[in-house]
């Protein structure tokens, strides 16, 4: 079938009439092309723009721009439709409670399957039957002529959700790994590099092109036929000359070597983007794409590099606890793939989007009223119209290349993280862009020193799994290498975070071959990296700001750390400890029974008030030890024939230090008994893993919803960022900042 257009019109075959060529009618024709074409339906089982008397109340009319029947006898006999098809103009990102008309009526209509398509995305619904659910399930295609008659057929296809989609392309990630394997003899993490290389050169693709053009095998041989008539005789292969290009698109992100290359023979990079050609990574829903990959990660990286892996449950109860806002600026130190980043930047986006569809309900409350339902059709369709812009302009805020919009805001300035181990942080970025994104923030780097937007007082959360057992050698000195050195870079740092940088560059700058360990007060006490990065992370957040740490449980309970200890409570309150099983660590590698420790830092008046009980309580003993502590120390102090015998003095000595000893645990008591608060402690004998990976109970999610209670009811700490909200003003809506209304979108 061919697209008819002339004079401003396009030809509808399903009302055998020429209609104005509007964006939502040319999208509307060319997929009935497409179900002809592809799907193989004739035009006698479709119908255009059907609508349904009997739709629900405030939920506009139900309509549906396509319909298909099982037959041509079922369209003749008015029986159920199977499929119901909403369109909208191509510029226009498919968000789901946008097609709540068409919906509507594939619900009051009896179909099986939901489609909305703007041509460059086209996603399929199941239908509940006869109700509007709060969200929609996706499955993975439409039955074709040949199958929609087959009711088991038709049933498989409902089942393939998007778990099986996930599934599918985990599979398929790990047949492209073998591929390699096989043909390059490559480690399982060299190959692990270059499907990462692979993949970044397909989402390079596959989002500079319309969202229709897929990186397929065809699609690179011709490619390649262009490029090697004119390729320089010292020119690269052209699959080397694509990565060359992708490395070029992600240089700020220090993703790769400028010098690296593809490792993997030509004929073995076909195969996979063969494999690899079902799927549009610029299309693919960011939770298939992401939860795929992840599978993918830790099947690949098990053992090995096992320590980089957070399990997924402790992931999200951590993230609960401190419960991220949106605004909240979030770091995690030692980010190995991305996996505490990933959930909160997922965390805070879910709230956007419920803010969002809010909105959008209230835009349907104020227009779809009862005098609505009183309008002539040619009314309706005005109204209709303006809730479609509305929502358009509402869905620039989920918009990421909109730098008015907050999930922009949201992944390019609120998410940060460095890995020392170059895989690492390359697996964070990749393993980011495949959720949805806030990959900018991520560095290569190690995560005591300061780079980029990663320095001191910045942040309000930080979740990290910093590395345990391992020493800091006392030997090891910042060198230049550690300098930062682009100029570019540092001049652009310092234009976005301003005299903050200036004075973050000193940390390296004004330490150059001194021990890294003098940076840290803890550096004295102890040489544990688990114990330095504990500091670290109390001098990244902001005062106030928040921490949840995976610490070995003897950080707690060892008595050589108890300095270690004093330090942290002279900074921060405990808000909750949580001792968890060894087993949940197992899987991944971990042979050390974990905790997770949950800290909020003293803001400046908690910091003021501490010092003062300190003060006063150190002034208040001191004195009371006066009248025992002074006489021995008068006695020591004795010389020539008065002085003490060795004997004598060893036994003063001891007496001395047993006071002062005693003196400095009456200190502790007393700020304790000053400064004191409650610290909740949970035990959990089940965290949702077994020492295999496989999923059990996990008592960690009530805990999360019973310390949530906890918490608010003891004010542990107040979300400064309040709920954002949607004012329209002649026929346009605004975000209202501060009661001032902002615009977020582009103007027409």
């Amino acid at each position: 079938m061919e697209i008819q257009i002339k004079d401003n019109k396009i030809f509808a075959p399903l009302l055998d009439k020429w209609l104005v060529l509007k964006p939502e009618e040319e999208v509307r024709q060319k997929y009935i092309c497409r179900l002809v074409d592809k799907y193989g339906f004739s035009l006698n089982q479709m119908a255009q723009e059907v609508k349904v008397s009997n739709s629900q109340r405030g939920q506009g009319r139900a309509m549906a721009d396509i319909v298909i029947w099982k037959s041509e006898k079922d369209k003749s006999d008015s029986n159920s439709a199977k499929i119901v098809v909403e369109c909208k103009a191509e510029h226009i990102t498919i968000r789901e409670d946008d097609y709540f008309q068409g919906y509507n009526y594939a619900s009051w209509a009896g179909a099986d399957f939901f489609v909305t398509t703007n041509l460059k995305e086209t996603r399929v619904f199941r239908v509940q039957k006869g109700k509007l659910p709060k969200k929609l399930e996706e499955v993975v295609n439409i039955p074709d002529a040949s199958i929609i008659n087959n009711d088991k057929k038709v049933s498989e296809l409902l089942k393939q959700t998007k778990a099986f989609t996930r599934d599918e392309f985990s599979k398929l990630l790990f047949k492209c790994h073998n591929i390699i394997r096989n043909n390059d003899k490559l480690s399982p993490e060299a190959a692990f590099d270059e499907i990462s290389k692979i993949l970044f050169i397909k989402i390079r693709y596959e989002r500079n092109n319309t969202g229709n053009q897929i990186f397929s095998k065809e699609e690179f041989k011709q490619a390649r036929d262009s490029y090697e008539k004119f390729r320089p005789k010292d020119g690269l292969e052209f699959y080397q000359f694509l990565f060359q290009q992708a490395k070029d698109e992600f240089k700020d992100d220090d993703l790769f070597d400028q010098n690296d290359h593809i490792r993997i023979r030509e004929n073995s990079f076909e195969a996979i983007v063969e494999e690899l050609e079902i799927y549009n990574l610029s299309t693919t829903s960011d939770d298939v794409k992401g939860i795929a990959f992840e599978k993918f990660l830790g099947r690949t990286f098990r053992g090995e590099l096992g320590q980089f892996f957070t399990p997924r449950t402790i992931v999200d109860f951590m993230v609960e606890v401190l419960d991220p806002q949106e605004g909240e600026i979030i770091c995690d130190p030692c980010c190995g793939s991305g996996g505490f980043l990933i959930k909160a930047f997922e965390y805070v986006r879910a709230k956007i989007e419920t803010e969002i569809h809010e909105a959008k309900e209230n835009i349907k409350k104020e227009f779809y009223t009862a005098e609505y339902e009183k309008l002539d059709e040619k009314d309706k369709e005005a109204v209709d119209q303006k809730v479609n812009d509305l929502f358009t302009k509402l869905n620039a805020e989920l918009d990421i290349n909109n730098e008015k919009s907050r999930l922009r805001v949201l992944s390019y300035d609120c998410i940060f993280g460095t890995d020392a181990n170059p895989r690492m942080s390359r697996t964070a970025k990749m393993n980011m862009i495949m959720h949805g994104d806030g990959h900018g923030g991520v560095h290569h780097n190690d995560g005591l020193l300061n780079v980029n937007g990663i320095f001191e007082n910045r942040f309000d959360v930080i979740l990290t799994n910093p590395p345990f057992g391992s020493r800091i050698e006392k030997s090891l000195k910042i060198t230049e290498a550690d300098k930062y050195r682009d100029q570019a870079r540092i001049n652009k740092y310092k234009k976005r975070y301003g005299s903050a940088y200036e004075k973050a560059l000193k940390q390296i700058n004004d330490n150059l071959n001194k021990p890294l360990l003098d940076l840290f007060e803890t550096g004295s006490l102890s040489t544990l990296t688990e114990v330095v990065f504990i500091e670290r992370c109390m001098n990244l957040l902001k005062p106030g700001g928040r921490m949840g740490i995976v610490l070995p449980e003897g950080v707690l309970n060892n008595t050589n750390l108890q300095r270690v200890r004093d330090y942290v409570e002279s900074k921060a309150k405990i808000v909750l400890i949580t001792s968890i099983p060894q087993d949940v660590f197992v899987a991944s590698g971990a042979t050390i029974k974990p905790s997770l420790l949950f800290f909020k830092k003293f803001t400046e008046d908690e910091t003021k008030k501490y010092s003062e009980v300190q003060k006063n309580a150190a002034k208040a003993i001191k004195k009371k030890f006066t009248t025992s502590i002074d006489p021995l120390k008068k006695k020591l102090s004795l010389k020539g024939k008065e002085s003490l015998n060795k004997e004598e003095k060893k036994k003063v000595r001891a007496e001395l230090k047993a006071l002062e000893d005693q003196m400095i645990i009456e200190i502790k008591a007393q700020i304790k008994s000053e400064f004191d608060y409650e610290i909740p402690i949970a035990e959990v004998e089940k965290a949702g893993i077994s020492t295999t990976g496989a999923v059990i109970e996990n008592e960690l999610e009530p805990l999360a919803e019973e310390f949530k209670k906890y918490r608010q009811e003891n004010e542990l700490w107040n979300n400064a960022f309040e709920k954002v909200e949607y004012e329209i003003i002649e026929e346009d809506i605004y975000r209202l900042v501060a009661n001032e209304p902002e615009v977020f979108y582009e103007k027409s």
